[in-house]
């Protein structure tokens, strides 16, 4: 099992209508509650980290710590560069033996988003690593400025996807990234015709928040990676919270670490069972619900 390429996965999940789990990491419990749930649920994911984050998440303490979890996890596991938007920052990923990384261009204009993703799928290819482009602006903020949804073209996905030898394609059909004000609205007709020019594997952005009825649309409509990150932080916030309003000064550390540990793991087992099958809908109401 242990570490493998992110188009592998999505290969895979399009052969069974499913999609793969993408869960951004944060700390070393993220990254323990996920393995965890994936190795439950046998189920391969992807540990991703955004260059957004790296103030906070240093990627040269975090990296190796995604790493080893995936080489030592009892399922596939690829790692991922999230948002990556600096030639720096992705060399280092590619360095540390991320298996893919992507590359946002989605602020500039389709021309260059299309050239500088040239540049970076020559060098990934060379060491090996998948590449994930983004075409469409999806909104909400990705650790940075807020972002208006722009949503993408789909006759401009098939001029981008056009001998540009990427591995995924993040698209924009009302999706965002943070929490959505109010219900998601989402263009499922959009990922149907973009699914309909394209054989490129597509991401959706800001899964967080979008029901569980909406993922299996999205999923039947061709959608192949989605991206799990605030949801995650939220529930471990939570915990944290409802510790300390119940032991009050009388607390422990690991205590607390094992209990921020299992919220992910909850959370992003529920999220692997949604986006692994029809059926599997059935059978979550069934378990948590009783």
């Amino acid at each position: 099992m242990s570490l493998c390429l992110m188009r592998e996965l999505l290969d895979l999940a399009d052969k069974n209508n499913r999609a793969v789990g993408a869960f951004n990491v944060v700390n070393m419990e993220s990254v323990r509650g996920i393995v965890q749930a994936a190795e439950e649920a046998q189920t391969p994911v992807i540990l991703q980290i955004a260059e957004k984050r790296l103030a906070h998440v240093p990627l040269e303490l975090t990296g190796p710590m995604m790493m080893s979890a995936a080489r030592e996890s009892s399922v596939h596991i690829a790692v991922h560069l999230d948002h990556g938007s600096s030639d720096v920052v992705i060399n280092k990923a590619m360095s540390y033996g991320f298996s893919s990384v992507m590359f946002d261009g989605s602020v500039l204009s389709i021309d260059e988003n299309k050239k500088r993703t040239a540049v970076i799928c020559k060098k990934a290819a060379a060491q090996s690593v998948n590449v994930e482009a983004e075409l469409g602006v999806v909104g909400g903020s990705e650790g940075g400025a807020d972002m208006q949804p722009l949503c993408t073209d789909p006759e401009e996905v098939r001029f981008f996807c056009k001998d540009l030898p990427i591995d995924a394609l993040a698209v924009a059909i009302g999706n965002a990234h943070g929490h959505y004000n109010g219900t998601p609205h989402l263009n499922f007709d959009i990922v149907r015709q973009i699914h309909a020019v394209t054989d490129v594997p597509l991401v959706l952005h800001g899964g967080s928040g979008i029901s569980d009825e909406d993922f299996r649309k999205l999923i039947d409509a061709g959608i192949r990676k989605i991206n799990i990150a605030t949801a995650n932080m939220d529930v471990m916030l939570q915990c944290a919270k409802h510790y300390f309003e119940v032991h009050g000064r009388n607390t422990d550390f690991f205590e607390l670490t094992d209990l921020l540990t299992d919220a992910v793991y909850k959370a992003t087992l529920h999220y692997i069972r949604v986006f692994n099958n029809k059926e599997s809908l059935e059978i979550i109401n069934q378990t948590e619900g009783g």
